[in-house]
């Protein structure tokens, strides 16, 4: 039998040190020898890494093509809103970051959580009486994307499943393939605006089931559920007893004829984690501010999970506390006219673009009432020369230089997604260029019958 002997020492101002005594009774520990182990290197990428797959990057990174050397680059692909300049943040919003870069108090670490100012000025900004907030209730995070990792590291392990929309956006299975946790896709319903098919939906949970994400307003679709919609789908949850990830970083981003409803403002009994940020509505998704509001007012998460998202947390130490330190001022002086200068930008650029591409045959646009998107069917029968979606959109970059997102991205083929935040001169030219692609690929019936026959 081995014995080991371990002393701490301290030595005035010296930080204690381990002294290790090993004394061996048995055989003899020669450095660089281990029984039955040969050194060599094998050094491989682990499970985790193997497991995380990007839809998005793998479809758009195989697309070995090049645009138009004779027309400009029109790139509708990027939910960015800063790449063309037309969009800029607020003057309160950026004043509000260098007032914290200059007093010189936001430098060091934070709490992983975040600062509880900062805690408190989401909660008192989110806060209302059908949905109260504390700060306790808000988790501040890395942009919304590490919301979104924190609440499904929180509520599923390993062999559970979530139910995702479809089409939806990509980050839900990518994030939750890399932590072992099934993915169970519910169907988006183009001819009701996307709305849930809440039959599908619910056809889908069983006893693994761990949580459902609901993205509204929707990225890739640009819709915006009604408040009876919000309520069915509070039912369906409730009847199953499965928790909501709501990812809500577009809440507000609605045009003017359409209501925003936060979905706890409607719930009484279902615990719901709510994902949002900076990013889209302030115009700064570089910024990386989000946070997660806990809305559990009868108690089913308890503190098992609050404590499950702090520890969780911990892995890093929270967002940029520069950002942090300008919080309330962000949260709560950026004047309204700003947030309204913006959705009547997009509501333009989504009405131009909805108008356009609805005259195109063989396309069929869904109209969009909120976020910076907008899905547009292809009558693929209509384009045989086209096997999918994906050959759909290299064509037209190469050809047109316009350059949209197969919606195969999104799990939903034959469609493509249109990003509505580009200058207006740049939509209505896109729009142009795809409608002479169409018309020179378009064929009707019985042209689209004859080059069946012919392959």
């Amino acid at each position: 039998m081995d014995s080991y002997l371990i002393q701490v020492n301290g030595h005035g101002d010296h930080a204690p040190m381990l002294d290790v005594h090993l004394k061996n009774t048995g055989s003899t520990i020669s450095p660089g020898k281990v029984k039955g182990r040969k050194p060599r290197w094998a050094v491989r990428a682990s499970e985790m890494s193997k497991k995380t797959f990007n839809p998005v990057r793998a479809i758009v990174d195989s697309m070995k093509v090049e645009p138009n050397p004779k027309k400009a680059m029109i790139s509708l692909s990027l939910g960015d809103p800063t790449v063309f300049g037309n969009l800029p943040t607020n003057d309160e919003v950026t004043g509000a970051v260098k007032e914290v870069l200059d007093s010189g108090q936001y430098n060091g670490y934070a709490p992983s959580v975040g600062y509880q100012s900062c805690r408190e000025a989401v909660a008192a900004y989110y806060h209302c009486p059908e949905a109260p907030l504390k700060a306790q209730d808000v988790i501040l995070t890395s942009g919304c994307s590490q919301a979104i990792e924190l609440a499904l590291a929180v509520l599923a392990n390993p062999g559970q499943n979530i139910l995702v929309p479809r089409p939806g956006f990509s980050l839900y299975k990518t994030l939750a393939l890399s932590m072992g946790i099934e993915v169970k896709l519910y169907n988006l319903l183009p001819e009701k605006a996307w709305e849930i098919d809440l039959e599908h939906l619910e056809s889908l949970v069983d006893e693994k089931t761990a949580c459902l994400i609901v993205n509204n307003p929707s990225n890739p679709c640009g819709s915006v559920f009604s408040k009876s919609h919000l309520q069915e789908i509070l039912a369906v949850a409730s009847r199953q007893c499965v928790p909501i990830l709501a990812d809500e970083i577009y809440g507000d981003m609605v045009f003017a004829d359409c209501k925003y409803e936060p979905i706890a403002t409607l719930s009484t009994n279902v615990p719901i984690l709510s994902c949002g940020g900076l990013a889209k509505r302030w115009l700064v998704p570089g910024w990386r501010m989000g946070w997660i509001l806990i809305h559990d007012r009868r108690d089913i998460f308890g503190n098992e999970l609050r404590d499950g998202l702090v520890r969780l947390s911990q892995r890093i130490l929270g967002p940029c506390t520069i950002v942090q330190g300008a919080l309330e001022r962000i949260l709560h002086r950026t004047p309204p006219e700003f947030y309204h200068n913006t959705l009547s930008i997009l509501k333009s650029n989504a009405d131009l673009c909805y108008a356009a591409l609805s005259a195109i045959p063989g396309l069929q646009p869904v109209r969009p009432a909120g976020a910076m998107y907008l899905m547009v069917g292809i009558e693929m029968e209509h384009f045989p020369e086209f096997e999918n979606d994906v050959e759909f959109t290299e064509r037209l970059i190469s050809e047109q230089s316009v350059f949209c997102l197969p919606a195969t991205c999104f799990e939903y083929p034959n469609f493509f997604r249109v990003v509505i935040t580009v200058p207006e001169e740049m939509i209505l030219e896109a729009c142009s260029r795809i409608q002479e692609f169409c018309e020179m690929h378009y064929q009707g019936a019985e042209g689209a019958q004859d080059l069946e026959c012919d392959k």
